[in-house]
């Protein structure tokens, strides 16, 4: 390891997963393998407050990522969001994480446009003191952040165009990381599944088997 390296920096990747799909799951093995994180944490929000509210309980979407990510290398469960009392915010999440190891590298996994809508969350600030941020840009989707001008000094400051940021300390850097395009969406999803057994059929190649089947064992989406 080289000299004041950390560790790799463990990934987190949170969301309603309203239902997990391939998408969620392609992206959180791609981040797995580019970036050399020891792990990727999948973190379903129990009760997201800045989303609309989830379709399916905060219990049926942890079965699912449960299901979804079951024999994937790298990839974890974690659901303290969904055993928490009280709205999801990520600050106490990473909060959570560090406290459990101070010394360990961390990496917040975010869209970019979630990322241009961070000064919105509760604590946004605290964000880089407790972990890293990987700001996931998207093929096709255009990216300003003069469109979030209470971002641009922490993005003036963090921003590194090298990965090895991630491990050269627990938290504080700012990581742009392109990806391969994922057209799936969760809302078209849930929309094809209200249809019956054709919207079934529709999305069978879009989530894993496993979920499609609990989904249609529990009666959600309809």
């Amino acid at each position: 390891m080289t000299p004041g390296m950390a560790d790799s920096a463990l990934g987190i990747l949170g969301g309603t997963f309203d239902p997990i799909h391939y998408g969620h799951l392609e992206l959180a093995r791609e981040l797995y393998e580019a970036l050399a994180f020891s792990a990727v944490r999948v973190v379903p929000a129990g009760d997201p407050p800045h989303r609309h509210v989830p379709v399916a309980s905060a219990n049926h979407r942890l079965a699912m990522v449960e299901l979804a990510v079951a024999g994937n290398p790298g990839l974890e469960v974690d659901a303290r969001e969904v055993l928490r009392q009280g709205p999801s915010y990520t600050v106490e999440t990473l909060e959570e994480l560090r406290a459990e190891d101070p010394t360990r590298a961390l990496a917040l996994i975010v869209g970019a446009d979630a990322f241009l809508g961070l000064p919105a969350w509760h604590r946004w600030r605290e964000l880089f003191d407790l972990a890293h941020v990987v700001v996931v840009a998207r093929p096709g989707v255009a990216f300003d952040i003069a469109q979030a001008p209470d971002l641009q000094a922490q993005w003036d400051r963090r921003r590194s165009d090298d990965s090895r940021a991630l491990r050269e300390a627990p938290a504080g850097a700012i990581v742009m990381q392109p990806v391969s395009a994922h057209d799936i969406s969760a809302t078209t999803i849930r929309a094809e599944l209200a249809r019956g057994p054709a919207g079934f059929d529709a999305v069978r190649s879009l989530l894993p088997p496993a979920v499609l089947a609990y989904i249609e064992r529990n009666h959600l989406y309809r």
